[in-house]
């Protein structure tokens, strides 16, 4: 399997997702400069954490005209697979590839810590493989509070769209346990069409026994689960 992950002025998170997709799990990689407008015919497009264009505006606000995402908002409407991660499930909201945005922190502090996760669902290619167990991933992040209009969260509820919700260690959704006051805890989601994920925490820094937590490896595994015969 063929992976795209997009480098914007500002990522720094590119290289920790190369590493687990091409290291860990031993799939081909190309990074994709934000200038390019080929997706080098990549099966699954990943846009990685990191502050692109400084954050300037809002975060993701710039990178969205890049000539990179042009091609992507159009691999993505024609079912291509689609991933953002912190940075990146910004920059997908902005595009309007994800319903919603995300907002100052309600702390309005930069936040980079361990988190409780609970999956909201196994029907995607990014979370099949997981259980009813706690998992921990890391966040980083000053902007990370999901914000969604009422008829968006119905329609996210209903049609089982929110891939992860903040939790405590027992698995609880409460207040105390949202890091950032997210409607609902929600860590993340995906499209309609479930074929675009995004998510605040990051999986790739939680993929590697070196790091003792390889809890975040198990979405990798989903998605070569699923894809791979």
């Amino acid at each position: 399997m063929k992976f795209g992950v997009v480098v914007f002025p500002g990522s720094n998170c590119d290289m920790d997702m190369v590493y687990v997709l091409e290291t860990i799990m031993k799939q081909e990689v190309v990074k994709l400069w934000h200038k390019d407008t080929n997706l080098q015919e990549c099966d699954f497009i990943i846009l990685p954490g990191g502050f692109s264009f400084g954050d300037y505006l809002r975060s993701g606000a710039i990178a969205k005209f890049s000539p990179i995402m042009t091609e992507v908002i159009g691999f993505a409407n024609a079912g291509g697979y689609v991933m953002g991660v912190c940075n990146g499930f910004q920059i997908l909201t902005e595009s309007g590839l994800l319903p919603g945005a995300l907002l100052h922190n309600d702390s309005h502090k930069f936040i980079c810590k361990n988190t409780y996760l609970k999956a909201g669902t196994k029907n995607t290619l990014v979370t099949n493989q997981y259980t009813e167990k706690v998992i921990t991933i890391p966040i980083a992040h000053g902007e990370g509070k999901y914000f969604a209009d009422e008829k968006t969260m119905k329609s996210l509820i209903k049609n089982d769209q929110i891939l992860f919700k903040y939790c405590d260690e027992k698995g609880n959704i409460t207040n105390d346990a949202n890091p950032n006051g997210s409607l609902l805890n929600i860590a993340g989601v995906c499209n309609l069409n479930r074929n675009v994920f995004g998510m605040m925490p990051h999986p790739e820094r939680s993929a590697d026994k070196e790091l003792n937590n390889q809890d975040g490896l198990t979405l990798f595994e989903s998605i070569l689960t699923v894809i791979l015969p």
